[in-house]
């Protein structure tokens, strides 16, 4: 069986993220085996995935607010301190709920 369809959380990974992935599922999810394999420890191992696991959730956010998706990406790439993106993100929110009453 093969896929026709690449899903759209798929489809944004870049090739070195797809990689990961494959190492990661070959290697039963052990992410000791994977720090084994990339020569890294396990702590820099857990790190990739759980930027990888963010990655994916904002594929999922950027169709439900594009604003905040925005602010998502520039905090994973480092370019805005994971700090003001929270502050960013809330008083949008709250922003975007006093404009709705």
């Amino acid at each position: 069986m093969s896929i026709s369809v690449v899903p759209e959380w798929m489809a944004e990974l870049d090739e070195e993220d797809v990689a990961f992935i494959r190492r990661f599922l070959l290697a039963s999810g052990s992410l000791k085996e994977v720090a084994g394999e990339y020569g890294v420890s396990y702590p820099t191992v857990r790190l990739r995935l759980d930027r990888l696991i963010q990655k994916i959730r904002l594929g999922e956010d950027r169709a439900a607010d594009p604003y905040v998706a925005l602010i998502k990406r520039l905090a994973l790439s480092d370019k805005v301190d994971f700090d003001a993106a929270k502050i960013l993100i809330s008083e949008y929110k709250k922003q975007k709920e006093t404009n709705q009453t």
